[in-house]
């Protein structure tokens, strides 16, 4: 496929959360589905490229990976292959997560038989969690560590997680007959749902849990450690594998994923790795040339020699005095930007010797103002 933005492909920015990229999927791939445009080569091809863009932002590892390094996160087998089309297969795959929306369970059309039972168990799993954490650009820099409070479901401690009272244990679900899900049909689709007897795990059991009702789970509050490495940026997701909610009867627990946001700093501006900040110069020093001490992001402070003429806006680089490199014993560069400051609360002494030094000054001293009140001057002469 083209190398096209997988965001402008689903027409979402590139901060969409899972709902709004699953409701733009869901609404093209049933605007360009093969089955509403039969013999439409265009629109298959649509549908194909939709589908493939939606199968690697709705997955956080790889729309992370993406995120980060575009196409060649999947180039050479990378992520497992994603980057080429999928079969038909996949493709259904994601229609099926559509319909689920729609009808409340599984869409299904495509793809054959065989899926019940993975679906039932894929019910049995606990849901990923998402935890929005703030941190200042200093922590971003150096990397820190912290500490959160996740309410969640985690295993009940009365059963162990299994959900029985006794050793009484399961039995097979009669309505679904321990697939987990039950087949029904509805117009045209052939739909799956989760069984409603046993919430898809396709067993009853027989002496429920008093505490935790026989989910096997109850809900509390969980405090976790998170280390937050050097050289992180604005939107930046950590995976804590298994920490998101228990499944349901010792199934497997979900993840959770930290979203980072970075706070903006008083003095320094972040651009990627490298730093900017805006530095006063008195009027003197950049006249005549001299030194000054700049601040830098892990507190210390840097000599900058000033040369003489130095006007407001210039730039001057220090290079490896800005951000962490994530991953990398490398850092960015900062870039000081000079601000010339007018001198304020002026005594008459001062005021003297400044008009004074000015009655001195020629073209040459001013070649900007010269060369700006020539301009001037002919403008008014034309006129």
């Amino acid at each position: 496929m083209a190398k096209e933005d997988y965001y402008k492909i689903l027409g979402v920015e590139r901060n969409a959360d899972d709902a709004e990229i699953k409701k733009a999927y869901r609404k093209l791939a049933i605007k360009y589905h093969p089955d509403q445009n039969p013999n439409d080569k265009a629109a298959e091809e649509k549908f194909k490229e939709l589908s493939h863009a939606y199968d690697i932002l709705k997955d956080p590892q790889k729309r992370s990976a993406y995120d980060q390094f575009g196409e060649a996160a999947f180039q050479n087998g990378g992520m497992g292959g994603a980057g080429g089309f999928h079969s038909g297969r996949e493709y259904a795959s994601n229609f099926s997560d559509i319909f689920e929306d729609l009808f409340g369970g599984g869409f299904g059309g495509f793809g054959g038989g065989g899926g019940q039972q993975q679906r039932a168990k894929a019910n049995t799993r606990g849901s990923d969690l998402r935890y929005n954490m703030e941190i200042s650009l200093d922590e971003a820099f150096s990397g820190t560590k912290k500490e959160i409070r996740v309410n969640t479901y985690d295993d009940c401690d009365k059963c162990e997680g299994k959900g029985s009272a006794d050793s009484s244990g399961a039995t097979t679900c009669k309505t679904c007959n321990g697939q987990g899900a039950v087949r029904m049909q509805q117009g045209f689709f052939s739909v799956q749902r989760t069984c409603h007897d046993c919430g898809g795990s396709g067993q009853v059991i027989k002496n429920p849990c008093k505490k935790c009702g026989g989910a096997g789970r109850v809900k509390k509050d969980k405090t976790l450690s998170v280390n937050i490495p050097a050289g992180v940026e604005e939107g930046t997701r950590i995976r804590l594998s298994g920490e998101g909610e228990a499944g349901v009867r010792n199934g497997d627990a979900g993840d959770l994923y930290i979203f980072l946001s970075v706070k903006a700093h008083s003095i320094f501006k972040r651009d990627e790795d490298d730093l900017h900040v805006q530095v006063p110069v008195k009027m003197t020093i950049a006249a005549i040339g001299g030194s000054i001490e700049v601040p830098t992001i892990e507190g210390k402070k840097v000599k900058l020699t000033i040369p003489e003429g130095t006007q407001t806006a210039e730039k001057f680089r220090l290079k490896g005095k800005g951000m962490s490199v994530l991953n990398s014993g490398q850092r960015g560069d900062m870039f000081i930007h000079v601000k010339v400051e007018t001198p304020k609360n002026l005594t008459k002494k001062q005021k003297d010797l400044l008009a004074e030094f000015d009655g001195t000054c020629g073209s040459k001293t001013s070649p900007e103002s010269e060369s700006f009140f020539d301009k001037v001057k002919n403008l008014w002469d034309s006129n």
